[in-house]
């Protein structure tokens, strides 16, 4: 299913749903973040997905991260909170999403990496590199403030 996403364009379609959805920043010990290349979009951007009805919201990222990436994590914190109504997600099947994210920052406990059918390449990225990849603003800016190293969450 292709996926098309819009930021503050007039041109966009009307949402349709609301999904509520967690992302999770994995690094390893060398301080590098996890990113997946997505097979709908082409796109870097961090493991996450919709929350189930029997998740929590901690434990969508636990999950999604699991399912996207064949890693275990465990959330250490919290990068904030995105519910920017400018950002729009349209998928070929008809669902136009509004955005609603929470990232939780995660570190790994066991797994082993590997590519799911959602992705097409899974890095390591050093945040120097960052920059160099093709990535939605919105992801870009879930990265740029966990490298900030906020003292308080992003409430957005």
């Amino acid at each position: 299913m292709a996926r098309t996403e819009y930021y503050d364009d007039p041109r966009s379609p009307a949402p349709n749903s609301l999904v509520v959805a967690a992302s999770a920043v994995v690094t390893d010990d060398e301080g590098r973040v996890l990113l997946q290349r997505r097979k709908d979009n082409r796109l870097w951007a961090l493991p996450g997905g919709g929350m189930e009805m029997t998740d929590s919201l901690p434990g969508a990222a636990v999950r999604e991260v699991k399912e996207e990436t064949g890693l275990d994590v465990e959330i250490t914190g919290l990068v904030g909170t995105y519910t920017d109504p400018r950002h729009i997600i349209a998928y070929s099947d008809g669902e136009v999403r509004r955005q609603f994210n929470v990232c939780f920052t995660a570190r790994i406990i066991g797994g082993s990496l590997a590519i799911s059918d959602e992705s097409t390449e899974l890095r390591f990225v050093a945040p120097s590199e960052i920059d160099t990849l093709p990535m939605h603003h919105t992801q870009r800016l879930r990265l740029d403030h966990f490298l900030e190293q906020r003292a308080a969450p992003y409430l957005g």
